[in-house]
């Protein structure tokens, strides 16, 4: 069985939009064309609502961290729009080099850092309290579940958090549980700092945890959506919207 790095990496394009795949009809990313700096695709916007617990005049502090690439979406965006020094890791070589030559990886800009590494080895190595945003979407060419799940990961997400800094994950897949995903989720942030965004059409739930940084109260979630829309409305950021699809976690009966 040939491990996720030997899968071969595809390009589609449709409408405008270059997609990236796994060896499968799966979308793995997306990137518009003519307008590379714009978040396409719904979840990955939905992860960008992580910026809501997030204090406005601290957009462009700490440094972010991705484990898995995709077409880039969030790398362009965390490096160029927020200006964070950025660190990068993931598995497949092919698709680092996919978004090397086809999705405007930012690689001259010396705020980023790729690591081509798995993810979960990674993090173990990684230095407590490094990062004040981590999103996570890490999926193999099937897109079953996701490829790291367990409880010791998210324990080690919590780890390499700053005090205040916000986790995001897809959890997406025809096999996953996301009652289970949400609940190791909450037992290492801790259900009160643990929130779930309304799925997308797709089947896409967003999850947001974080390290003691709380959901605002009502005006300044207001003010922190404004905000994002007048900074980033016109890359895809739609702000106001998300405050309505967020969710106290809720472990059920």
């Amino acid at each position: 069985m040939s491990s996720v790095e030997d899968v071969p990496v595809a390009l589609s394009e449709f409408d405008g939009v270059r997609y990236l795949h796994l060896d499968s009809p799966w979308v793995q990313g997306a990137m518009r064309i003519r307008k590379p700096q714009e978040v396409v695709l719904e979840y990955i916007q939905r992860m960008l609502a992580a910026l809501l617990w997030r204090p406005t005049e601290m957009l462009g502090q700490g440094r972010a961290v991705q484990l898995g690439l995709g077409a880039g979406a969030l790398t362009r965006f965390t490096v160029k729009a927020l200006k964070l020094p950025t660190t990068v890791v993931e598995i497949h070589p092919g698709v680092v080099e996919a978004n090397r030559l086809r999705f405007h990886l930012p690689e001259g800009d010396s705020r980023l850092t790729v690591v081509v590494h798995d993810a979960g080895h990674w993090l173990a190595q990684a230095e407590p309290g490094s990062a004040s945003l981590l999103h996570v979407d890490l999926y193999d060419h099937e897109a079953a579940a996701p490829v790291l799940d367990d409880a010791g990961f998210y324990a080690a997400c919590h780890r390499l958090l700053e005090d205040g800094g916000v986790f995001a994950v897809n959890l997406f897949g025809r096999n996953a549980s996301f009652a289970d995903s949400a609940a190791r989720i909450a037992a290492a942030f801790g259900a009160a700092n643990t929130w779930t965004l309304r799925a997308t059409r797709e089947g896409n739930t967003v999850v947001v945890a974080t390290r003691g940084a709380p959901w605002p109260d009502r005006d300044e979630r207001l003010r922190r959506a404004d905000a994002l829309e007048a900074r980033f409305g016109t890359l895809g950021l739609p702000a106001r919207k998300w405050l309505r699809l967020v969710r106290p976690y809720d472990p059920g009966p």
